[in-house]
């Protein structure tokens, strides 16, 4: 069906009609068809006498104000149709409901008698350890079929399986390797002046260490179900490790009435399916937790690995309008809920919704909160303020805060009052005015970043292919840190670096059940290639006639035997050694 052409005129009547229509109240379709052809191009613009009136949008009355607010204050609602909250500027007595703490927070066992590697086996247990020595001997019989030839275990490095003493000292030299840092892990075993580190030597020697580090696991692969099964988990390869050091650490302490929720990134740059890019974070690229600590002690209470942006969360009892950031907090806070916690978070995680769920669970929240989100007043946002000059808006129970720092700052609290404090200003012999609730939430907020900063100077990591080694160990340091929590919530003085030795020490000496290094281990390498560190002695008398004596190690080792009544006090199997010559040869060469 063909389409009628107007031209200028026609069409300019019909839109002049239409106008004229409308003004009178009437009801038209204000569409209509022009169509032009490549001939007449005029139809497509208007002369200037000829530009048409625009139709006018009847005005909306505006709403009446609620009968309960003061006729001066100024209301800031949403559209009829939400159900977002009103806000009013705050009055100077308002004061929130703040639920009594009755939490039951400290230690959960009897700690007397407890030293620091006592503390530590309340998370790196026996069971653990029987877990890692039986997933890495498997993981090592399954490699070793798939590669009887090429494997280098396969030839005269043969493989042999791992008991807990060895599995408890090959951690220890592996933590001890965040207290001394070397460029590469065979450096460790060096003899080289530079970098001797005769306790390597030791306890263990590199190829053992090697070997493993190499087939160190976690869970069986055999079992994995496939990518495509609805039942896969990406964290199955260190899924007993998260599971059992989160039971420890939700078990034996209960934090404090002051906690936060905030993210740690684990540096990690290969290639794994849920690596994040964080630019606030130091190392940027990496595998994020999600963790709740302690404010005042940055012990991680509880913890969550992010799996990915499809990751379905569904904690129990939460309510259906919290977004993915809010299931987050109510999954970690859940077992904490109806104790009267005081929880600080960031602007990643507070919402409206989040903190009125909270407080029917009798818990108040606290956090910054970004200028876009959904149910804030429009005007107070966008108020342009001096420096040092605060507004306060109340909502119910919550109080909006805009602050004027050096930048805007926005604090949602269903925690504070709109009270103030006076701090004094750096630099300078003035003091300003702040809000309680920045104050509190600079104060309370840095948890994780607390945990994160004790354990950085003594990080173990290394560069590595295998993410979920790399995430071990990492968990593996986090609760050596809640053990020092927990040694200091004791009674026990001193530093962190103090208990990390004693611990390092008790692992790798003690290996678990109170033995020491092998004398085989020793006479390999050892700490005997030290220059200073020896000292000769008699040998102790035995209680016969005559002076007790003892072969030479060094003339034994050339073939023929000779007694002598020195010895060195200082290497762990004290060998029997000539003056001068032997002395010194068996403390300053490799073969002797």
């Amino acid at each position: 069906m063909s389409q009628r052409l107007f031209s200028a005129e026609e069409a300019y009547a019909l839109i002049a009609s239409d106008t004229e229509t409308a003004s009178e109240g009437e009801e038209e379709d204000p569409t209509f068809l022009v169509s032009t052809s490549s001939s007449s191009s005029s139809c497509s613009s208007f002369s200037d006498d000829e530009t048409p009136r625009r139709r006018r949008r009847p005005r909306r009355t505006p709403r009446a104000a609620s009968p309960d607010l003061h006729p001066s204050a100024p209301i800031f609602t949403a559209a009829p149709h939400t159900s977002e909250p009103i806000w009013t500027p705050a009055p100077p007595n308002f004061e929130p409901q703040i639920p009594d703490f009755v939490g039951q927070s400290g230690i959960q066992f009897d700690p007397s008698g407890f030293t620091e590697i006592d503390f530590f086996k309340l998370f790196f247990s026996e069971e653990l350890i029987s877990l890692m020595v039986v997933q890495t001997n498997l993981y090592a019989q399954q490699f070793l079929a798939q590669h009887p030839v090429s494997s280098f275990f396969s030839g005269s490095h043969s493989w042999t399986p791992v008991d807990a003493a060895e599995m408890t000292t090959f951690w220890g030299l592996l933590l001890h390797m965040g207290l001394v840092k070397k460029p590469r892990i065979r450096q460790y075993w060096s003899v080289d002046i530079l970098y001797n580190t005769p306790i390597h030597r030791m306890a263990m020697t590199r190829h053992r260490f090697e070997a493993i580090l190499k087939f160190l696991h976690y869970n069986d692969n055999a079992r994995c179900p496939p990518r495509d099964d609805p039942s896969y988990d990406r964290l199955y390869k260190i899924r007993p490790v998260i599971d059992h050091l989160a039971a420890k650490f939700s078990e034996v302490y209960i934090p404090g009435k002051y906690i936060s929720i905030d993210e740690s990134l684990v540096s990690f740059k290969g290639r794994v399916q849920f690596r994040q890019y964080l630019p606030s974070k130091r190392a940027r690229y990496g595998i994020k937790l999600y963790k709740l600590c302690e404010s005042t002690s940055g012990y991680t209470h509880r913890f969550r690995v992010y799996e990915g942006r499809d990751t379905h969360i569904q904690p129990p009892e939460c309510p259906p309008t919290l977004g993915v950031s809010g299931k987050l907090v109510w999954e970690l806070m859940f077992p904490l809920l109806d104790k009267g916690y005081h929880l600080y978070v960031d602007n990643f995680y507070t919402s409206l919704p989040l903190f009125k769920s909270l407080s029917t669970r009798a818990t108040v929240a606290c956090g910054t909160v970004r200028k876009n989100q959904r149910g804030l007043p429009s005007h107070p946002v966008a108020e342009v303020l001096r420096r040092g000059v605060f507004k306060a808006h109340c909502s119910d129970n919550m109080l909006l805060v805009k602050y004027k720092d050096k930048r805007d700052v926005l604090i949602l609290t269903t925690i504070h009052g709109p009270g103030t404090t006076p701090v004094p200003v750096r630099g300078t012999t003035a003091v300003a005015l702040k809000p309680d609730c920045i104050l509190d939430y600079n104060r309370y907020m840095g948890g994780v970043d607390l945990s994160d900063q004790v354990l950085k100077p003594y990080s173990a990591l290394r560069k590595t292919n295998i993410w979920y080694k790399k995430l071990a160990v990492h968990m593996v340091q986090t609760a050596m840190y809640n053990a020092f929590v927990l040694y200091r919530c004791a009674g026990h003085p001193g530093k962190y670096l103090q208990f990390q030795e004693a611990v390092v020490k008790a692992l790798i000496f003690c290996g678990g059940e109170g033995g020491g290094p092998s004398t085989s281990a020793a006479a390999t390498g050892g700490p005997r290639i030290v220059p200073g560190q020896h000292f000769p002695g008699e040998v102790p008398h035995t209680g016969k006639k005559g002076k007790s004596q003892k072969k030479c190690r060094v003339c034994y080792k050339k073939g023929f035997r000779k007694d002598t009544c020195y010895q060195c006090d200082t290497c762990p199997d004290k060998p029997g050694l000539c003056m001068k010559e032997c002395f010194k040869t068996y403390h300053t060469s490799m073969e002797y």
